[in-house]
Protein backbone atom coordinates (compact mmCIF):
# COMPACT_ATOMS: atom_id res chain seq x y z
CA UNK A 1 0.00 0.00 0.00
CA UNK A 2 1.30 3.29 -0.35
CA UNK A 3 -0.23 7.28 -0.60
CA UNK A 4 -0.56 8.69 -3.90
CA UNK A 5 -1.23 12.84 -4.45
CA UNK A 6 -3.44 12.83 -7.70
CA UNK A 7 -3.80 16.52 -9.05
CA UNK A 8 -6.99 17.73 -9.52
CA UNK A 9 -7.51 20.95 -11.83
CA UNK A 10 -8.62 24.28 -9.83
CA UNK A 11 -9.48 21.77 -6.69
CA UNK A 12 -6.66 20.87 -4.44
CA UNK A 13 -5.26 17.49 -5.14
CA UNK A 14 -6.67 14.17 -3.66
CA UNK A 15 -4.88 12.42 -1.39
CA UNK A 16 -5.33 8.72 -2.24
CA UNK A 17 -4.92 5.20 -0.17
CA UNK A 18 -3.96 2.52 -3.11
CA UNK A 19 -2.47 -0.75 -3.17
CA UNK A 20 -0.81 -2.50 -6.22
CA UNK A 21 -1.43 -5.83 -7.26
CA UNK A 22 -0.93 -8.57 -9.70
CA UNK A 23 -3.91 -9.79 -11.96
CA UNK A 24 -3.00 -12.04 -14.74
CA UNK A 25 0.36 -11.57 -14.61
CA UNK A 26 -0.42 -7.92 -14.61
CA UNK A 27 0.11 -5.09 -12.33
CA UNK A 28 -3.05 -3.18 -11.31
CA UNK A 29 -3.91 -0.58 -8.67
CA UNK A 30 -6.67 0.22 -6.83
CA UNK A 31 -8.02 2.99 -4.62
CA UNK A 32 -8.88 1.81 -0.74
CA UNK A 33 -9.96 5.38 0.83
CA UNK A 34 -9.72 9.00 0.29
CA UNK A 35 -7.48 10.72 2.47
CA UNK A 36 -8.13 14.06 1.48
CA UNK A 37 -9.74 15.05 4.57
CA UNK A 38 -6.81 14.29 6.81
CA UNK A 39 -4.84 16.97 8.40
CA UNK A 40 -1.31 17.13 6.66
CA UNK A 41 0.27 15.60 9.22
CA UNK A 42 -1.40 12.71 9.96
CA UNK A 43 -1.08 11.43 5.87
CA UNK A 44 2.34 12.22 6.61
CA UNK A 45 2.75 10.14 9.74
CA UNK A 46 0.59 7.55 7.60
CA UNK A 47 3.11 7.91 4.54
CA UNK A 48 6.22 7.14 7.32
CA UNK A 49 4.28 4.13 8.74
CA UNK A 50 3.86 2.69 5.10
CA UNK A 51 7.27 3.01 4.27
CA UNK A 52 8.13 0.78 7.23
CA UNK A 53 9.37 3.81 9.29
CA UNK A 54 9.60 3.86 13.06
CA UNK A 55 7.91 7.32 13.89
CA UNK A 56 8.66 6.99 17.61
CA UNK A 57 11.12 4.39 19.42
CA UNK A 58 9.38 2.99 22.63
CA UNK A 59 12.98 4.06 24.29
CA UNK A 60 12.17 8.01 23.61
CA UNK A 61 10.49 10.26 25.47
CA UNK A 62 7.93 12.74 23.79
CA UNK A 63 8.20 16.84 24.41
CA UNK A 64 5.37 18.98 24.19
CA UNK A 65 6.62 22.31 22.02
CA UNK A 66 3.21 23.93 22.31
CA UNK A 67 0.14 23.81 23.65
CA UNK A 68 -3.21 25.71 22.40
CA UNK A 69 -6.70 26.05 23.67
CA UNK A 70 -8.80 24.12 20.63
CA UNK A 71 -11.75 22.72 21.69
CA UNK A 72 -13.78 25.99 21.63
CA UNK A 73 -12.19 26.67 18.26
CA UNK A 74 -12.92 23.47 16.50
CA UNK A 75 -16.37 23.66 17.65
CA UNK A 76 -17.09 27.41 16.38
CA UNK A 77 -15.70 26.88 13.34
CA UNK A 78 -16.89 23.88 12.54
CA UNK A 79 -20.47 25.12 12.99
CA UNK A 80 -19.57 27.54 10.47
CA UNK A 81 -18.73 25.29 8.41
CA UNK A 82 -21.49 23.17 8.66
CA UNK A 83 -24.13 25.76 8.97
CA UNK A 84 -22.82 26.73 4.75
CA UNK A 85 -21.53 30.04 5.75
CA UNK A 86 -18.03 30.12 4.89
CA UNK A 87 -19.20 28.99 1.11
CA UNK A 88 -21.16 32.18 1.66
CA UNK A 89 -19.33 34.34 2.36
CA UNK A 90 -17.12 33.15 -0.66
CA UNK A 91 -16.76 30.41 -2.88
CA UNK A 92 -13.27 30.50 -3.08
CA UNK A 93 -10.49 30.11 -0.79
CA UNK A 94 -8.78 33.36 -0.13
CA UNK A 95 -6.65 35.51 2.77
CA UNK A 96 -9.27 37.70 3.03
CA UNK A 97 -12.08 35.05 3.47
CA UNK A 98 -9.64 33.31 6.46
CA UNK A 99 -9.61 36.84 8.08
CA UNK A 100 -13.20 37.11 8.20
CA UNK A 101 -13.58 33.76 9.29
CA UNK A 102 -10.93 34.28 12.44
CA UNK A 103 -13.31 37.54 13.35
CA UNK A 104 -16.28 36.05 13.80
CA UNK A 105 -15.10 32.75 15.76
CA UNK A 106 -13.01 35.71 17.58
CA UNK A 107 -16.31 37.12 18.37
CA UNK A 108 -17.82 33.90 19.55
CA UNK A 109 -14.40 32.77 21.53
CA UNK A 110 -13.69 35.97 23.14
CA UNK A 111 -15.30 39.73 21.71
CA UNK A 112 -12.14 41.63 22.00
CA UNK A 113 -10.89 44.36 19.23
CA UNK A 114 -8.93 43.68 16.07
CA UNK A 115 -5.61 44.44 17.19
CA UNK A 116 -6.22 42.04 19.91
CA UNK A 117 -7.38 39.58 17.59
CA UNK A 118 -4.54 39.81 15.53
CA UNK A 119 -2.29 39.29 18.59
CA UNK A 120 -4.55 35.89 19.56
CA UNK A 121 -3.69 34.75 15.75
CA UNK A 122 0.12 35.06 15.80
CA UNK A 123 1.90 32.47 16.47
CA UNK A 124 4.48 33.89 19.10
CA UNK A 125 0.86 35.15 21.12
CA UNK A 126 -1.45 32.99 19.97
CA UNK A 127 -4.47 31.82 22.59
CA UNK A 128 -5.64 29.21 20.53
CA UNK A 129 -5.33 27.43 17.58
CA UNK A 130 -7.29 29.36 15.13
CA UNK A 131 -4.56 31.26 13.59
CA UNK A 132 -2.34 27.86 13.31
CA UNK A 133 -5.54 26.09 11.76
CA UNK A 134 -6.58 28.55 9.18
CA UNK A 135 -2.74 29.65 8.57
CA UNK A 136 -2.60 32.90 9.76
CA UNK A 137 0.07 33.13 12.30
CA UNK A 138 1.55 36.11 11.06
CA UNK A 139 -1.51 38.66 10.28
CA UNK A 140 -1.43 41.89 10.91
CA UNK A 141 -4.21 44.49 12.13
CA UNK A 142 -4.03 46.58 9.01
CA UNK A 143 -4.91 43.14 7.57
CA UNK A 144 -7.94 42.65 9.57
CA UNK A 145 -9.02 45.51 8.61
CA UNK A 146 -8.26 45.49 4.94
CA UNK A 147 -10.46 42.18 5.16
CA UNK A 148 -13.69 43.77 6.92
CA UNK A 149 -13.70 46.47 3.91
CA UNK A 150 -13.45 43.48 1.68
CA UNK A 151 -16.48 41.65 3.78
CA UNK A 152 -18.66 44.80 3.54
CA UNK A 153 -18.51 44.83 -0.59
CA UNK A 154 -20.45 41.23 -0.20
CA UNK A 155 -22.56 42.36 2.59
CA UNK A 156 -25.83 42.14 0.31
CA UNK A 157 -24.48 38.96 -1.41
CA UNK A 158 -24.40 37.06 1.81
CA UNK A 159 -28.01 38.82 3.47
CA UNK A 160 -29.53 37.62 0.07
CA UNK A 161 -27.95 34.03 0.61
CA UNK A 162 -29.01 33.85 4.03
CA UNK A 163 -32.69 35.00 2.80
CA UNK A 164 -32.76 32.29 0.28
CA UNK A 165 -31.71 29.59 3.34
CA UNK A 166 -34.06 31.24 6.26
CA UNK A 167 -37.05 33.40 4.51
CA UNK A 168 -40.04 31.68 1.89
CA UNK A 169 -42.58 33.39 0.27
CA UNK A 170 -45.90 34.44 2.78
CA UNK A 171 -42.64 33.82 5.92
CA UNK A 172 -43.21 35.89 9.28
CA UNK A 173 -40.47 38.25 9.06
CA UNK A 174 -39.36 39.91 12.85
CA UNK A 175 -38.01 43.18 12.60
CA UNK A 176 -36.51 45.56 15.74
CA UNK A 177 -34.07 47.93 16.07
CA UNK A 178 -31.44 48.82 18.92
CA UNK A 179 -28.80 51.10 19.49
CA UNK A 180 -25.63 51.37 21.17
CA UNK A 181 -22.59 53.49 22.03
CA UNK A 182 -19.59 54.94 20.44
CA UNK A 183 -15.95 56.02 21.73
CA UNK A 184 -15.28 59.32 20.22
CA UNK A 185 -16.79 62.02 17.71
CA UNK A 186 -15.41 61.29 14.14
CA UNK A 187 -17.95 59.03 13.28
CA UNK A 188 -20.26 60.25 10.78
CA UNK A 189 -22.93 58.04 11.69
CA UNK A 190 -22.65 58.47 15.58
CA UNK A 191 -25.36 60.89 16.94
CA UNK A 192 -26.84 62.08 20.35
CA UNK A 193 -30.35 60.13 20.58
CA UNK A 194 -31.99 57.80 23.15
CA UNK A 195 -29.83 55.73 24.68
CA UNK A 196 -30.98 52.61 25.37
CA UNK A 197 -27.14 51.70 26.69
CA UNK A 198 -27.84 54.21 29.71
CA UNK A 199 -24.82 56.00 28.56
CA UNK A 200 -26.16 59.73 28.20
CA UNK A 201 -22.26 61.14 27.60
CA UNK A 202 -21.65 59.16 24.48
CA UNK A 203 -22.85 59.40 21.05
CA UNK A 204 -24.64 56.06 19.59
CA UNK A 205 -25.32 54.49 16.31
CA UNK A 206 -29.13 52.63 15.50
CA UNK A 207 -28.99 49.65 13.87
CA UNK A 208 -32.01 47.02 12.68
CA UNK A 209 -32.12 42.82 12.90
CA UNK A 210 -34.41 41.25 10.59
CA UNK A 211 -34.80 37.52 11.48
CA UNK A 212 -37.21 34.42 10.99
CA UNK A 213 -39.58 33.26 12.76
CA UNK A 214 -37.89 31.17 15.18
CA UNK A 215 -34.97 34.00 15.50
CA UNK A 216 -32.46 33.10 12.88
CA UNK A 217 -30.70 36.37 12.10
CA UNK A 218 -30.58 37.31 8.48
CA UNK A 219 -30.08 41.23 7.94
CA UNK A 220 -28.74 44.28 9.89
CA UNK A 221 -28.82 47.66 8.75
CA UNK A 222 -26.66 50.59 10.77
CA UNK A 223 -28.71 53.74 10.64
CA UNK A 224 -27.44 57.19 12.41
CA UNK A 225 -27.85 57.43 16.21
CA UNK A 226 -30.68 59.81 16.03
CA UNK A 227 -32.60 58.21 14.20
CA UNK A 228 -36.07 57.04 14.89
CA UNK A 229 -37.24 53.21 15.05
CA UNK A 230 -40.01 53.67 13.21
CA UNK A 231 -38.58 55.54 10.22
CA UNK A 232 -35.83 52.60 9.28
CA UNK A 233 -39.35 50.43 8.42
CA UNK A 234 -39.54 51.34 5.11
CA UNK A 235 -36.08 50.28 4.31
CA UNK A 236 -36.44 47.39 5.60
CA UNK A 237 -39.71 46.33 3.25
CA UNK A 238 -37.38 47.71 0.30
CA UNK A 239 -34.65 45.31 1.33
CA UNK A 240 -37.14 41.94 2.08
CA UNK A 241 -39.31 42.56 -1.24
CA UNK A 242 -36.41 43.92 -3.92
CA UNK A 243 -33.19 42.60 -2.94
CA UNK A 244 -34.35 39.28 -1.55
CA UNK A 245 -37.29 38.61 -4.39
CA UNK A 246 -40.01 38.11 -1.43
CA UNK A 247 -43.16 39.35 -2.32
CA UNK A 248 -45.61 38.54 0.57
CA UNK A 249 -44.42 38.78 4.03
CA UNK A 250 -45.83 39.17 7.42
CA UNK A 251 -43.76 41.62 9.14
CA UNK A 252 -43.96 41.75 12.87
CA UNK A 253 -42.80 45.06 14.86
CA UNK A 254 -43.16 46.45 18.15
CA UNK A 255 -45.67 49.29 18.75
CA UNK A 256 -42.88 51.72 18.67
CA UNK A 257 -41.78 50.29 15.29
CA UNK A 258 -45.30 50.12 13.31
CA UNK A 259 -47.02 53.25 14.14
CA UNK A 260 -50.30 54.73 12.83
CA UNK A 261 -47.72 56.48 10.50
CA UNK A 262 -45.65 53.97 9.18
CA UNK A 263 -49.07 52.06 8.64
CA UNK A 264 -50.97 54.93 6.76
CA UNK A 265 -47.75 56.03 4.44
CA UNK A 266 -45.70 52.42 4.21
CA UNK A 267 -47.92 49.63 4.55
CA UNK A 268 -51.13 49.68 3.24
CA UNK A 269 -49.77 51.40 -0.24
CA UNK A 270 -48.02 47.72 -0.28
CA UNK A 271 -49.64 44.75 -1.80
CA UNK A 272 -49.17 41.60 0.00
CA UNK A 273 -47.51 43.04 2.49
CA UNK A 274 -49.44 42.02 6.09
CA UNK A 275 -48.18 43.23 9.13
CA UNK A 276 -48.96 42.55 13.15
CA UNK A 277 -48.24 45.02 15.89
CA UNK A 278 -49.62 46.08 19.44
CA UNK A 279 -51.70 49.68 20.29
CA UNK A 280 -50.01 52.04 22.10
CA UNK A 281 -51.80 52.91 25.67
CA UNK A 282 -53.42 55.99 24.55
CA UNK A 283 -55.25 54.47 21.61
CA UNK A 284 -56.47 51.22 23.96
CA UNK A 285 -57.73 54.05 26.93
CA UNK A 286 -59.38 55.42 23.72
CA UNK A 287 -61.31 51.70 22.61
CA UNK A 288 -62.26 52.06 26.06
CA UNK A 289 -63.63 55.26 26.21
CA UNK A 290 -65.83 55.02 23.28
CA UNK A 291 -67.16 51.57 25.02
CA UNK A 292 -65.39 49.14 21.64
CA UNK A 293 -63.37 47.84 24.24
CA UNK A 294 -64.95 46.85 27.74
CA UNK A 295 -62.54 45.98 30.52
CA UNK A 296 -65.24 44.61 33.03
CA UNK A 297 -65.94 41.80 30.42
CA UNK A 298 -62.66 40.31 30.39
CA UNK A 299 -61.58 37.73 33.23
CA UNK A 300 -58.18 35.64 33.65
CA UNK A 301 -56.68 35.07 30.47
CA UNK A 302 -58.89 36.22 28.14
CA UNK A 303 -58.04 36.34 24.66
CA UNK A 304 -61.34 38.15 22.14
CA UNK A 305 -61.28 39.21 18.56
CA UNK A 306 -63.02 42.77 18.13
CA UNK A 307 -63.24 45.26 15.54
CA UNK A 308 -63.81 48.77 15.70
CA UNK A 309 -64.44 51.64 13.27
CA UNK A 310 -61.26 53.32 13.63
CA UNK A 311 -59.40 50.38 12.44
CA UNK A 312 -61.20 49.74 9.26
CA UNK A 313 -60.18 46.05 7.64
CA UNK A 314 -58.42 45.12 10.65
CA UNK A 315 -58.30 42.91 12.97
CA UNK A 316 -58.32 43.95 16.74
CA UNK A 317 -56.87 40.97 19.43
CA UNK A 318 -57.99 41.89 23.33
CA UNK A 319 -55.25 39.89 25.40
CA UNK A 320 -56.17 39.68 29.48
CA UNK A 321 -53.01 38.70 31.55
CA UNK A 322 -53.41 38.97 35.22
CA UNK A 323 -49.73 38.11 36.03
CA UNK A 324 -48.77 41.70 33.73
CA UNK A 325 -51.84 43.12 35.90
CA UNK A 326 -50.40 42.39 38.69
CA UNK A 327 -47.41 43.21 38.31
CA UNK A 328 -48.38 46.87 36.50
CA UNK A 329 -50.74 47.60 39.56
CA UNK A 330 -47.36 46.84 41.77
CA UNK A 331 -44.90 48.79 39.66
CA UNK A 332 -47.71 51.88 39.80
CA UNK A 333 -48.09 51.94 43.39
CA UNK A 334 -44.43 51.72 44.14
CA UNK A 335 -44.05 54.70 41.98
CA UNK A 336 -47.03 56.62 43.66
CA UNK A 337 -44.90 56.14 46.68
CA UNK A 338 -41.63 57.21 45.94
CA UNK A 339 -43.57 60.55 44.26
CA UNK A 340 -45.52 61.32 47.31
CA UNK A 341 -41.81 60.79 49.65
CA UNK A 342 -40.61 63.04 47.25
CA UNK A 343 -43.24 66.11 46.55
CA UNK A 344 -43.14 65.65 50.83
CA UNK A 345 -39.47 66.48 51.21
CA UNK A 346 -40.36 69.68 48.47
CA UNK A 347 -43.59 70.40 50.71
CA UNK A 348 -41.17 70.05 54.13
CA UNK A 349 -38.59 72.75 52.69
CA UNK A 350 -41.38 75.06 51.50
CA UNK A 351 -42.00 75.53 55.25
CA UNK A 352 -39.16 74.75 57.20
CA UNK A 353 -37.83 77.85 59.94
CA UNK A 354 -34.41 78.53 58.19
CA UNK A 355 -33.91 79.25 54.84
CA UNK A 356 -37.22 77.92 53.19
CA UNK A 357 -37.97 77.59 50.07
CA UNK A 358 -40.26 79.94 47.85
CA UNK A 359 -40.82 80.91 44.41
CA UNK A 360 -43.27 79.40 41.90
CA UNK A 361 -40.33 78.88 39.11
CA UNK A 362 -38.38 77.10 41.95
CA UNK A 363 -40.71 74.87 43.62
CA UNK A 364 -42.53 73.87 39.84
CA UNK A 365 -38.82 72.98 38.67
CA UNK A 366 -38.35 70.79 41.59
CA UNK A 367 -41.81 69.29 41.47
CA UNK A 368 -41.18 69.04 37.67
CA UNK A 369 -37.48 66.94 37.85
CA UNK A 370 -39.49 64.38 40.22
CA UNK A 371 -42.94 63.83 37.86
CA UNK A 372 -40.61 63.28 35.05
CA UNK A 373 -38.45 60.90 37.09
CA UNK A 374 -41.31 58.83 38.18
CA UNK A 375 -43.95 59.44 35.45
CA UNK A 376 -46.26 59.54 37.89
CA UNK A 377 -47.65 63.24 37.31
CA UNK A 378 -50.98 62.11 35.47
CA UNK A 379 -52.28 60.64 38.68
CA UNK A 380 -51.87 63.62 41.11
CA UNK A 381 -53.28 67.20 41.37
CA UNK A 382 -50.75 69.93 41.99
CA UNK A 383 -51.20 73.32 43.26
CA UNK A 384 -47.67 75.38 42.96
CA UNK A 385 -47.86 79.37 44.50
CA UNK A 386 -45.04 81.70 45.73
CA UNK A 387 -45.33 80.35 49.30
CA UNK A 388 -45.83 76.42 48.88
CA UNK A 389 -47.02 73.62 47.57
CA UNK A 390 -50.09 71.23 48.13
CA UNK A 391 -50.73 67.76 46.23
CA UNK A 392 -52.94 64.72 46.15
CA UNK A 393 -53.56 61.70 44.22
CA UNK A 394 -56.15 61.56 41.45
CA UNK A 395 -57.94 58.84 42.75
CA UNK A 396 -60.17 58.66 39.21
CA UNK A 397 -57.07 58.66 36.98
CA UNK A 398 -55.80 55.86 39.16
CA UNK A 399 -58.65 53.87 38.57
CA UNK A 400 -59.48 54.57 35.16
CA UNK A 401 -55.37 52.92 34.08
CA UNK A 402 -56.23 50.28 37.29
CA UNK A 403 -59.56 49.17 34.96
CA UNK A 404 -56.66 48.66 32.05
CA UNK A 405 -54.01 46.38 33.97
CA UNK A 406 -53.11 43.55 32.18
CA UNK A 407 -54.34 44.19 28.62
CA UNK A 408 -52.86 44.81 25.48
CA UNK A 409 -54.66 44.78 22.19
CA UNK A 410 -52.46 43.18 19.62
CA UNK A 411 -53.91 44.89 15.48
CA UNK A 412 -53.26 42.88 12.40
CA UNK A 413 -53.57 42.84 8.69
CA UNK A 414 -53.32 39.39 8.19
CA UNK A 415 -56.74 37.92 7.54
CA UNK A 416 -58.62 34.83 10.01
CA UNK A 417 -58.11 32.39 6.90
CA UNK A 418 -54.60 32.66 7.21
CA UNK A 419 -53.71 33.49 10.86
CA UNK A 420 -56.04 32.50 13.79
CA UNK A 421 -56.09 34.73 17.04
CA UNK A 422 -53.58 32.72 18.67
CA UNK A 423 -51.20 32.54 15.93
CA UNK A 424 -51.23 36.04 15.35
CA UNK A 425 -50.62 36.92 19.41
CA UNK A 426 -47.77 33.43 19.44
CA UNK A 427 -46.52 35.77 16.65
CA UNK A 428 -46.14 39.05 18.17
CA UNK A 429 -44.81 37.24 21.20
CA UNK A 430 -42.19 35.71 18.89
CA UNK A 431 -40.43 39.27 18.85
CA UNK A 432 -39.10 38.42 22.31
CA UNK A 433 -36.10 36.14 20.10
CA UNK A 434 -35.06 39.25 18.52
CA UNK A 435 -34.43 40.76 22.57
CA UNK A 436 -32.56 37.76 23.05
CA UNK A 437 -30.16 38.85 19.65
CA UNK A 438 -29.76 41.91 20.85
CA UNK A 439 -28.80 40.92 24.31
CA UNK A 440 -26.70 38.67 23.28
CA UNK A 441 -25.08 40.69 20.36
CA UNK A 442 -24.61 43.71 22.59
CA UNK A 443 -23.74 42.29 26.74
CA UNK A 444 -23.31 38.52 26.96
CA UNK A 445 -21.65 37.21 24.34
CA UNK A 446 -20.48 39.27 21.67
CA UNK A 447 -19.92 42.31 23.08
CA UNK A 448 -21.01 44.29 20.06
CA UNK A 449 -20.05 47.46 22.14
CA UNK A 450 -18.23 49.72 22.81
CA UNK A 451 -17.04 50.80 19.37
CA UNK A 452 -13.92 52.57 18.17
CA UNK A 453 -14.27 52.42 14.79
CA UNK A 454 -14.40 56.09 12.87
CA UNK A 455 -14.75 54.96 9.66
CA UNK A 456 -18.66 55.20 8.96
CA UNK A 457 -18.11 52.03 6.46
CA UNK A 458 -15.64 50.31 9.39
CA UNK A 459 -19.13 50.57 11.72
CA UNK A 460 -21.30 48.98 9.39
CA UNK A 461 -18.77 46.33 8.85
CA UNK A 462 -18.04 45.69 12.47
CA UNK A 463 -21.74 45.13 13.23
CA UNK A 464 -21.85 42.86 10.17
CA UNK A 465 -19.38 40.83 11.58
CA UNK A 466 -20.97 40.70 14.73
CA UNK A 467 -24.28 39.26 13.24
CA UNK A 468 -22.50 36.28 11.04
CA UNK A 469 -21.52 35.42 14.90
CA UNK A 470 -24.27 35.15 16.03
CA UNK A 471 -25.94 33.71 13.05
CA UNK A 472 -22.83 30.66 13.90
CA UNK A 473 -24.07 30.63 17.69
CA UNK A 474 -27.80 30.49 17.00
CA UNK A 475 -26.59 26.97 15.31
CA UNK A 476 -24.74 26.03 17.89
CA UNK A 477 -27.36 26.63 20.78
CA UNK A 478 -29.83 24.98 18.71
CA UNK A 479 -27.59 21.69 18.17
CA UNK A 480 -26.62 21.92 21.84
CA UNK A 481 -29.88 22.29 23.76
CA UNK A 482 -29.85 18.90 24.89
CA UNK A 483 -27.06 19.72 27.31
CA UNK A 484 -27.56 23.65 27.94
CA UNK A 485 -30.79 25.21 30.27
CA UNK A 486 -32.34 25.29 27.03
CA UNK A 487 -36.05 23.73 26.76
CA UNK A 488 -36.04 21.18 24.26
CA UNK A 489 -39.80 21.08 23.69
CA UNK A 490 -40.52 24.28 23.74
CA UNK A 491 -43.66 23.42 21.07
CA UNK A 492 -44.78 20.77 22.76
CA UNK A 493 -45.30 23.11 25.98
CA UNK A 494 -46.73 25.99 23.47
CA UNK A 495 -49.48 23.76 22.29
CA UNK A 496 -50.38 22.87 25.70
CA UNK A 497 -51.38 26.34 27.20
CA UNK A 498 -54.57 27.40 27.84
CA UNK A 499 -54.48 29.89 25.69
CA UNK A 500 -51.39 31.80 23.77
CA UNK A 501 -51.77 34.79 26.24
CA UNK A 502 -50.40 33.01 29.09
CA UNK A 503 -47.19 32.09 29.99
CA UNK A 504 -45.30 29.05 28.40
CA UNK A 505 -44.48 26.60 30.73
CA UNK A 506 -40.83 24.83 31.20
CA UNK A 507 -41.21 21.24 30.54
CA UNK A 508 -40.49 18.47 32.73
CA UNK A 509 -37.17 17.66 31.41
CA UNK A 510 -36.27 21.47 31.56
CA UNK A 511 -37.39 21.27 34.96
CA UNK A 512 -35.19 18.17 35.61
CA UNK A 513 -32.45 19.38 34.10
CA UNK A 514 -32.44 23.06 36.00
CA UNK A 515 -33.27 21.56 39.53
CA UNK A 516 -30.72 18.29 39.39
CA UNK A 517 -28.04 20.42 36.51
CA UNK A 518 -27.44 16.54 35.09
CA UNK A 519 -29.36 15.33 31.71
CA UNK A 520 -30.96 11.85 31.51
CA UNK A 521 -28.02 10.59 30.35
CA UNK A 522 -25.78 12.14 33.37
CA UNK A 523 -23.87 14.36 31.85
CA UNK A 524 -23.69 17.83 33.43
CA UNK A 525 -25.49 20.80 32.53
CA UNK A 526 -24.02 24.26 31.53
CA UNK A 527 -24.69 27.43 30.38
CA UNK A 528 -22.78 28.81 27.01
CA UNK A 529 -20.75 30.53 27.95
CA UNK A 530 -19.36 27.88 30.34
CA UNK A 531 -19.07 24.95 27.90
CA UNK A 532 -17.08 27.20 25.69
CA UNK A 533 -14.54 27.48 28.52
CA UNK A 534 -15.08 23.69 29.07
CA UNK A 535 -14.17 23.04 25.40
CA UNK A 536 -11.06 25.49 25.74
CA UNK A 537 -9.12 22.74 28.01
CA UNK A 538 -9.20 20.25 24.80
CA UNK A 539 -6.06 21.16 23.75
CA UNK A 540 -4.14 21.15 20.04
CA UNK A 541 -0.40 19.76 21.20
CA UNK A 542 2.95 19.97 18.70
CA UNK A 543 4.73 17.07 19.75
CA UNK A 544 8.24 15.40 19.06
CA UNK A 545 10.42 12.75 20.17
CA UNK A 546 13.50 13.49 22.02
CA UNK A 547 16.26 14.32 19.24
CA UNK A 548 14.33 14.54 16.45
CA UNK A 549 13.54 17.22 14.02
CA UNK A 550 10.15 16.23 12.83
CA UNK A 551 6.89 17.24 14.37
CA UNK A 552 3.15 16.26 14.46
CA UNK A 553 0.21 17.16 16.02
CA UNK A 554 -1.38 14.93 18.74
CA UNK A 555 -5.01 15.93 19.98
CA UNK A 556 -5.95 16.14 23.80
CA UNK A 557 -8.55 13.27 24.40
CA UNK A 558 -12.02 14.59 24.65
CA UNK A 559 -13.76 14.31 28.07
CA UNK A 560 -17.41 12.77 28.15
CA UNK A 561 -19.10 16.51 28.12
CA UNK A 562 -16.47 17.22 25.23
CA UNK A 563 -17.40 14.08 23.24
CA UNK A 564 -21.15 15.03 23.64
CA UNK A 565 -20.86 18.47 22.02
CA UNK A 566 -18.91 17.13 18.84
CA UNK A 567 -21.26 14.89 18.37
CA UNK A 568 -24.50 17.22 18.84
CA UNK A 569 -22.60 19.57 16.71
CA UNK A 570 -21.82 17.20 13.72
CA UNK A 571 -18.23 18.82 13.97
CA UNK A 572 -14.99 16.78 13.85
CA UNK A 573 -12.29 17.60 16.95
CA UNK A 574 -9.80 18.29 14.48
CA UNK A 575 -11.08 21.19 12.64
Amino acid sequence: MYIATVPNRNSPPAILLREGYREKGKVKTRTLANLSSLAPQTIEGLRRLLRGETLVNPTESLTVLRSLPHGHVAAVLGTLRRCGLEKLISTQRSRSRDLVLAMICSRILDGVSKLSTAQGLRSQTAGNSLGEILGLQEAEEDELYQAMDWLLTRQDWIEAGLAKKHLSDGTLVLYDVSSTYMEGRCCPLARWGHNRDGKKDKQQIVFGLLCNAAGCPVSVEVFEGNTADSTTLHSQIQKVRTRFGIKRIVLVGDRGMITEARIREDLRSEADLQWITALRAPAIRQLAETRHLQPELYDEWALVEIHSPQYPGERLIVCKNPQLALDRRRTREELLAVAEKKLHKIREATVREKRPLKGQGRIGMLVGKTMDRCKMKKHFHITINELGLHYSRDTESIEKEAALDGLYVIRTSVEPTHMSAEDVVSAYKGLSVVERAFRSLKTMDLKIRPIFHWSADRVRSHVFLCMLAYYVEWHMREALKPILFDDTQVAQMRAQRITAVAPRKRSPSATQKADTKVTNTGIAVQSFRSLMKDLGTLTMNTMCATGREEKFVLYASPTRVQAEVFKLLGVPIMA
